[in-house]
């Protein structure tokens, strides 16, 4: 006989996540505290820690729900529309702040840079997403933009439609970057096809492309660094 299913007002005061947040602190809490709280309310039958559990499970842990829709998210019994956006802003708050120390003019002086600014970003990505950041004559960061999102296994991008977007911004240089899922940041002959065809384009219309980085799951490769362009 299964036993029945523990709800919020079944938990002692001191154990539920608000409670123990307030009296020790957000790192205290585990991932499904945490987006209980960001979920508010459960159901009759479960807690919004038991379908926060059930959240991640679905998703494959914390790192897979960055790239969770809202209509995914919604197909989680005990999730609607309302909650799911909730939890997206959450995420995304997150995401923003992870990248918020950047708040100087950010120089790019060599792949480390430029890696440094995208890996938090891209690491954790589960399609193929081939970034572009755009340099003026000193090397400042003045945009970044996401031109493709792929598949699992490949991004599609053409030329025009990056140097489109840094003729658009008057850059005169620029980065590109894609991540590999699989967290792998071997490049693929692909790879190596496409950054010659993309100095290529450079050439002719007088943009430099300083390097194609590929992002992997804690590391990255440099093309420039690698001889491979």
């Amino acid at each position: 006989m299964e036993s029945p299913t523990l709800l919020l007002r079944d938990i002692p005061h001191d154990e539920r996540p608000r409670e123990r947040m307030m009296q020790y602190g957000a790192s205290a809490l585990s991932h499904a505290e945490l987006l209980a709280i960001l979920l508010r309310t459960g159901t009759r039958q479960e807690s919004a820690v038991h379908i926060a559990q059930r959240l991640l499970g679905e998703a494959g842990g914390i790192r897979q729900l960055v790239d969770l829709s809202i209509e995914e998210i919604t197909q989680i019994k005990g999730i609607g529309t309302a909650k799911a956006v909730q939890l997206k802003a959450g995420i995304e708050l997150g995401r923003r702040l992870a990248a918020s120390r950047h708040v100087e003019p950010v120089i790019i002086r060599s792949p480390h840079d430029a890696a440094e600014l995208l890996s938090e970003q891209m690491r954790y990505l589960q399609k193929e997403h081939f970034v572009c950041v755009f340099l003026n004559t000193k090397n400042h960061v003045i945009a970044q933009e996401t031109l493709s999102m792929g598949s699992l296994n490949a991004s599609i991008v053409h030329p025009r439609e990056v140097f489109r977007a840094a003729i658009k911004c008057s850059s005169a240089s620029l980065v590109c970057a894609h991540n590999h899922p699989s967290g792998d940041p071997t490049p693929s002959p692909e790879d190596i096809s496409l950054t010659a065809r993309l100095v290529e384009a450079g050439q002719i219309v007088g943009i430099d492309v300083l390097d194609h980085l590929i992002i992997g799951d804690g590391s990255f490769v440099s093309l420039k660094e690698r001889g491979l362009m």
